[in-house]
């Protein structure tokens, strides 16, 4: 998994209020169980009209936010059915942070498996950085996952509380996979051992 440590990019404002995970991925785009592919997926219903051509009012089909790394998203975001395709659908869209004043519990624990950094803000930070990303071509945001603090366009800073343990994975580029490759030499000495005291196992 792809260490996060600190990103500057732009943020697209999203100020929609529960988005599901049907609206992030449709289910259309769940026969895969491939991670890449899916970001033509992300936000499907919104970003298409019926004939399959661009939606030119949806915020990530404007110029200024094609290349978007960062969303800013109204409250509750990630609710609804839980699919791990939500959050492989933004990172192959090339999205590694999503600012909200709250997210779903099992989306918000799906995004730190796969690389994405998830933060809660309260509602008075949250208007300053959707404000910012309504800069276009000028809502770059820098987020700083060492010293838990996003800093706008303009220079101000915010800062955000993490779980440590969450926030060691991420920057670490941690998985769980990657979590118990850590352990790799702890597991061969007590194979070796558990050999030696039951060698009939």
């Amino acid at each position: 998994m792809e260490k996060f440590v600190k990103l500057t990019g732009v943020a697209a404002p999203l100020p929609v209020v529960n988005i599901d995970t049907d609206m992030i991925i449709p289910k259309d785009y769940l026969k895969t169980i491939k991670r890449t592919g899916l970001g033509k997926g992300l936000f499907a219903e919104a970003r298409y009209k019926e004939d399959g051509s661009e939606n030119p009012d949806f915020v990530l089909n404007k110029p200024a936010y094609r290349n978007t790394q960062i969303l800013v998203a109204g409250d509750n975001f990630g609710c609804g059915s839980s699919r791990e395709h939500a959050p492989w659908a933004l990172l192959d869209f090339g999205i590694r942070c999503v600012i909200s004043t709250s997210f779903a519990d099992i989306f918000y624990n799906n995004c730190f498996k796969n690389g994405i950094l998830p933060i809660v803000v309260s509602p008075e930070n949250l208007e300053k950085l959707m404000d910012d990303a309504s800069r276009g071509s000028n809502a770059v945001l820098t987020v700083d996952l060492e010293n838990q603090e996003i800093t706008g366009p303009d220079g101000g800073t915010i800062k955000f509380d993490i779980d440590p343990f969450k926030r060691h994975c991420l920057l670490n580029g941690l998985d769980d996979i990657g979590l118990t490759l850590e352990k790799a030499a702890s597991i061969a000495n007590f194979e070796k051992a558990n050999a030696v005291a039951h060698p009939w196992a």
